[in-house]
């Protein structure tokens, strides 16, 4: 997809309030400019299920029928992080359900409209902690290793009918999520969430569907 023609697609993004999220959402309106509208701001919590379909209405009604969804908004768990034996089953159900079910009900929503058209294209945010078994990142390394698996089997499923799925890792970035779980990290090492935009922006620029999951 080139940069002019983003102009002809609906996009939203979970999580466009902080973080990696409203990074792209400012990347698109920057690149977009004036003369296309402007962001659209609706309020909910993906990780309620009677929220989803309030939602997914509110964005048709608003928007019409998505071409791009990014599944950005997550959830990294109690702070300061704890091993999984310590970490109490309603935190774990709590990044389940923002990070995996909320994704998952989301794109449930708001897929048929994508298959009717013949295509449509879905962005879950990953980590390397869904590789990484890094101590104390149990629930959330779950959740982003559950989240990848999902993008490959949606992929699998319904790319035939012009839906396809990109799992994609932005990086250790210098957002409030991370501090929250490394409040002493050293912000000069940490990726500037513009940058990570850029780069997805810049993976979906080039239609390459080859591999699901991808890393910058």
């Amino acid at each position: 997809m080139k940069i002019n023609e983003w102009k002809n697609k609906k996009v939203f993004i979970t999580g466009g309030t902080s973080g990696l999220g409203r990074a792209l959402a400012l990347q698109l309106e920057n690149v977009l400019t004036q003369e296309y509208p402007q962001i659209i701001g609706i309020q909910g919590d993906i990780s309620q299920k009677e929220n989803i379909y309030p939602i997914a209405g509110q964005v048709q009604s608003r928007l019409g029928d998505v071409d791009i969804l990014f599944n950005v908004a997550s959830y990294l768990g109690s702070s300061p992080l704890r091993l999984l034996i310590d970490t109490e089953c309603k935190n774990f159900e709590k990044v389940l359900q923002t990070n995996l079910l909320g994704p998952f009900r989301l794109t449930k929503a708001l897929l048929p409209s994508m298959l009717l058209k013949g295509h449509g294209l879905v962005i879950n945010i990953s980590s390397d902690a869904a590789i990484n078994p890094y101590p104390k990142w149990g629930a959330y390394g779950v959740s982003k290793a559950a989240i990848d698996h999902l993008s490959q089997i949606f992929n699998e499923e319904l790319r035939e009918q012009g839906a396809r799925f990109l799992s994609i890792d932005p990086g250790d970035m210098n957002t409030p999520m991370h501090f929250a779980a490394i409040p002493n990290a050293d912000p000069t090492k940490l990726r500037d969430p513009r940058d990570s935009a850029n780069g997805i922006l810049g993976i979906i620029s080039k239609e390459d569907f080859s591999s699901v999951r991808r890393s910058l």
